[in-house]
């Protein structure tokens, strides 16, 4: 009895252990799963961010430099000149077409001066127009190919940049110095005592103001340059080549060389009897005539001595 009862205590214990430890196992196995689930899910979102992040990064980058490229664009400073020499029918008419030109693309002529040269052949003088255009920088390779496309020949066509962004952006910087360290001075003269600190404060915030009016024309003028580009040019008539070999050149040379030789002579002989005939007419011309008087006179006082001896 004892023995029978002994052993159904021990199986009634055994199955209460084994119980116990089942609902353990399979909470602690879904536990478990339910933490690898997790931890997966995790480290999947974890990767797609990571997937996703240099895109994103990339993307902004991008537009960061192009935004900074485009304020750059906006913000440069480039002063634009051209030179042009050119060989042109008619430096008159094509002086008025570039007027024409300038005042279309928003310009103006600054300066515009002609001048004329002999040449070997009298009769066809060469002809030179210089002119100095303004037109704005936006402007500045449209106006130069109207200017050139009216010439027979283009001797020269410089054309050159200079960027002054940084001392452009220099000088705003020291405007703004400036500026503040006027607004501070004018605070110091609110709060002067005496009147020798109000004219000591008076002649550095003189001093200050002088400092920010030369960095403000200095601002302008290269704003100005950089807005209006400038156009130097020059028109002239095309020039004749001549054959300066053979012997026929060499007569005609050699004769043309004695005509301005005897045309040189005979202006010399004209200058020469203009610049003595005011001294013929009052110098010599009445000490001829004083001459021949007194001649007549001894020659009538000699007559009448030699009749009255002859008497």
């Amino acid at each position: 009895m004892r023995l029978t009862t002994l052993l159904l205590l021990s199986v009634s214990l055994f199955g209460l252990s084994s119980c116990d430890r089942s609902p353990q196992r399979s909470a602690t196995q879904s536990d478990s799963a339910s933490f690898e689930s997790s931890e997966t899910h995790s480290l999947r979102q974890l990767q797609e961010t990571k997937s996703e992040a240099p895109s994103a990064q990339n993307v902004s980058l991008t537009q960061a430099d192009s935004g900074n490229a485009a304020s750059q664009a906006v913000a440069r400073k480039i002063i634009r000149n051209g030179n042009l020499t050119l060989e042109v029918s008619s430096p008159t008419e094509t002086q008025g077409r570039i007027f024409s030109i300038a005042e279309t693309r928003g310009g103006f002529v600054v300066t515009s001066e002609m001048s004329q040269q002999d040449t070997q052949d009298k009769s066809k003088p060469t002809q030179s127009v210089s002119l100095v255009v303004r037109v704005p920088a936006l402007q500045f390779e449209q106006a130069m190919t109207e200017i050139r496309s009216g010439a027979t020949r283009v001797l020269q066509d410089k054309r050159t940049g200079q960027d002054v962004t940084e001392e452009f952006i220099d000088l705003e910087a020291r405007i703004k110095n400036q500026r503040a360290l006027e607004g501070q001075f004018l605070e110091i003269m609110k709060r002067a005592n005496t009147v020798a600190e109000a004219l000591d404060v008076q002649r550095q915030l003189a001093e200050v103001r002088t400092e920010i009016e030369k960095i403000e024309g200095r601002r302008r003028f290269l704003e100005n340059q950089a807005t209006l580009s400038t156009i130097n040019v020059t028109l002239q008539t095309p020039t004749q080549i001549v054959n300066a070999t053979g012997f026929m050149y060499s007569i005609r040379s050699a004769f043309s060389d004695g005509v301005d030789a005897a045309a040189e002579i005979i202006l010399v002989l004209i200058r020469v009897v203009v610049a003595l005939l005011p001294i013929l007419i009052l110098i010599v011309l009445p000490a001829a005539l004083i001459t021949r008087f007194f001649v007549k006179r001894v020659r009538r006082g000699r007559r009448a001595q030699e009749e009255v001896k002859a008497t």
